[in-house]
């Protein structure tokens, strides 16, 4: 912490002395270096951490610059009159061209805000208002008290405090529980749904502050320059703001700072020869995808883990510690709490489940088993909001939740699991569980603006329960490991404490025991049945039958999307239905313990194929 400190103190320092050693030219090419590295932030917001393709920073910038360029010269306000109004012009249209995010993603959301920025040039290049190709002059000089802003050496100071706090304000952004979200839906959008993140407020958010940064950088140009026309906010210069976040690295603010800053300066450079430095920029951008992905700012991380793999480096040995069961609930009578009533889905012509109807009553594990296509993680998407039912409704808690989105359901007291692991592999171990354990709405991100000590305040609280949370589970030697770098049973066991530390009423788990030997079969058993105890009712899809019969009070068989049986273990192994599903296989009778000698472990044997 000393260290950070005084290295922070050492840059602070210089960056208040260095007008002192630069000559006029230089400062002004230091004075738009800041005000790229701000659109360089916002991009860097959307795009790295919030995985939003936008390629209209440039028309947020422009808005800013133009509304305020509008409003000083034609409307008569004052300068920062006009900036606070351009900002909020800049915001407004920022959440208009957000507006796709909710319905695609991927390059055709590229497309579009590429199409929304061309909008933007040809509107200010023919607008009268705007000055058309010639633009607007004679924007007057901001003013503060005893400080005369017309010069840039003084300008250089105004540009420097809002570059600070913006950069500090997007850290704190990425650093606490906003900006996990806005990872978790980059990485896995549906696994964000899952754990409750509002994902279509979650994208508007990210073209917010998008704009909210270009806005700015806006007014600073206006301010700086006091002279605005179309050619500043060209889409070559979006293509070169796009260029210094790859090159800085798109997941890191500090590295599209980098980036933004020194491109600029490159290009001041190289401003002789701007045709071959086009070219340049190109392929320099194709080197950086293609051989260093996370840009310069993980260059540092690159070289430390070939130089460790190279040494042969080890380090402490982390273990996987034993289960801490949950102290078991009061047991108290209670009725359904997920009731399904003749609930199709069709694929255009595939039917992947047909009416079917299940009540599943609280406190209770219940089985889903049937072969391969018989719709049974299909039904899971259902009761998850995932997909939605063609027909039949789903009570959950005695509310009906047939068309609720997965983040509602998470946040009405559901978790899952999925079939083929879905952590977020750009997070720790310890932030995918702070990612569940934050159950606060995207509607009240106003109190990053307004009042900070409150998300400070609650990112503790966050990080106590999650540590909580990873001790019960055994995986506090693994809390700042990435989940890919781990091994596939840790992973499953990730990937329950996630969906547990929700607090959900209801934990569905897709097919939980696959992968996992002996012994972590074991200890699933006695982590699903301590969950249950705590409270907690447990479906589950699996095809580990030995695991199931000695598991699940009650089974419920898909085949070909409908039910073919329900009831006790031993209740369905004897429906003539369920041995002709599972091949005939004679054996599938020995798989039930008897009631009596139940040891609460599965046995080894042999396990039907499906």
């Amino acid at each position: 912490m000393k260290t950070r400190l005084t290295g922070l103190a050492a840059i602070v320092i210089a960056a208040w002395a260095l007008p002192y050693g630069l000559g006029s030219y230089t400062i002004h090419v230091v004075n738009i270096a800041l005000i790229y590295a701000l659109l360089a932030i916002g991009m860097g917001l959307a795009m790295g951490i919030s995985g939003q393709i936008n390629l209209a920073q440039v028309a947020f910038f422009g808005v800013g610059a133009y509304g305020v360029a509008i409003l000083t010269t034609h409307s008569g306000h004052g300068f920062w009159t006009a900036a606070v109004l351009a900002l909020l012009g800049s915001v407004a249209i920022g959440l208009f061209v957000g507006v796709p995010a909710l319905r695609m993603q991927s390059h055709y959301l590229g497309i579009v805000t590429l199409g929304l920025a061309l909008g933007f040039i040809n509107w200010i290049t023919n607008a009268h208002v705007t000055g058309g190709a010639d633009g607007i002059s004679g924007i007057p000089v901001p003013t503060l008290p005893g400080i005369d802003l017309s010069s840039e050496y003084l300008y250089y100071y105004l540009e420097a405090v809002v570059f600070a706090l913006g950069l500090v304000f997007g850290l704190f952004v990425v650093h606490t529980a906003l900006g996990r979200r806005l990872r978790a839906m980059r990485d896995d959008s549906l696994a964000a749904g899952a754990m409750g993140a509002e994902i279509p407020l979650l994208r508007m958010t990210a073209f917010l502050l998008a704009s909210f940064y270009g806005g700015l950088a806006g007014i600073l140009y206006a301010g700086l320059i006091r002279y605005v026309a179309p050619e500043t906010f060209s889409i070559g210069n979006m293509f070169i703001l796009l260029a210094m976040v790859i090159i800085g690295g798109r997941r890191s603010l500090v590295g599209c700072v980098i980036g933004a800053i020194g491109l600029t300066l490159v290009r001041e450079w190289l401003s002789d020869f701007s045709t071959y430095a086009q070219l340049g920029y190109g392929v320099v951008v194709v080197l950086m995808v293609v051989f260093a992905p996370t840009g310069l700012a993980g260059i540092p991380a690159r070289v430390r883990d070939q130089y460790r793999r190279r040494r042969g480096h080890r380090t402490t040995r982390a273990e996987l510690r034993p289960f801490t069961p949950y102290a078991p609930a009061p047991t108290t009578t209670q009725g359904a709490l997920l009731r399904i009533d003749a609930v199709s889905k069709y694929f255009r012509g595939l039917r992947a489940l047909h009416e079917v109807s299940l009540t599943v009553d609280a406190g209770e594990i219940r089985g889903i088993v049937g072969p391969n296509g018989s719709g049974k993680t299909t039904l899971f998407n259902v009761i998850s909001g995932f997909y939605r039912a063609t027909s039949g409704t789903v009570h959950f808690a005695g509310t009906d939740t047939t068309t609720a989105r997965p983040y509602a359901l998470s946040l009405a007291g559901t978790a899952r699991t999925f079939q083929n692991l879905r952590l977020f592999g750009q997070l720790t171990v310890r932030e995918n569980i702070l990612v569940a354990l934050d159950r606060s709405r995207t509607h009240t991100i106003w109190r990053y603006a307004v009042w900070q000590p409150g998300v400070i305040r609650q990112e503790r609280r966050l990080r106590a329960q999650a540590d909580a949370v990873l001790e019960r589970y055994g995986l506090t030697d693994f809390a700042e490991a990435a989940p890919a770098s781990l091994p596939y049973g840790i992973q499953r066991r990730i990937e329950i404490a996630r969906a547990m530390a929700a607090g959900p009423r209801l934990l569905l788990l897709d097919e939980p025991a696959a992968g996992l030997n002996g012994e972590e079969v074991q200890q699933l058993v006695r982590i699903v049945r301590s969950i249950r105890d705590s409270g907690t009712t447990v479906i589950l899809i699996e095809h580990n039958m030995g695991l199931v019969m000695s598991l699940c009070e009650k089974i419920t068989v898909l085949s070909s999307g409908q039910v073919i049986a329900e009831g006790t273990p031993q209740e369905v192994v004897a429906t003539p239905e369920v041995i002709e599903a599972y091949l005939g296989d004679s054996e599938l009778t020995d798989l039930v313990p008897d009631p009596p000698a139940d040891t609460g472990q599965p046995r080894r044997t042999k396990e039907a194929t499906s």
